[in-house]
């Protein structure tokens, strides 16, 4: 079963979204910006993506650039920035068992095939 952490409103979702269901009927779909994290989700999440919230933060996005750029927080920070501003976060993310992939460009998920 893949999980797919999609933002319907997004393009690169929508085409990493796409790019799954061309490949296998298993899979769900969470509207993350619907139904948001909590840090400890959030935790489990990068740990299955193996990297660090900062390095996930989409920083083109209009609240990063006026409230968090430039500025130094601890991965912990990061989380509770990412949880109370779910569209901070790169779109989409599959996941598969433990691993997980940010699906841009769409060919990354086959990783998780």
């Amino acid at each position: 079963m893949y999980t797919v952490y999609h933002n319907p409103r997004c393009r690169k979702s929508r085409a990493g979204l796409q790019y799954v269901k061309d490949r296998t009927d298993d899979f769900t779909v969470v509207e993350y910006l619907k139904n948001t994290f909590n840090t400890d989700d959030l935790k489990l999440l990068l740990m299955k993506l193996n990297k660090k919230p900062s390095e996930m933060l989409r920083t083109q996005e209009a609240i990063y650039k006026s409230n968090f750029k430039g500025k130094n927080f601890t991965d912990e920070e990061w989380m509770e920035i990412i949880v109370e501003n779910p569209k901070l976060l790169k779109r989409p993310i599959v996941v598969k068992g433990n691993k997980a992939v940010w699906g841009d460009p769409a060919e990354e998920i086959d990783k998780l095939f």
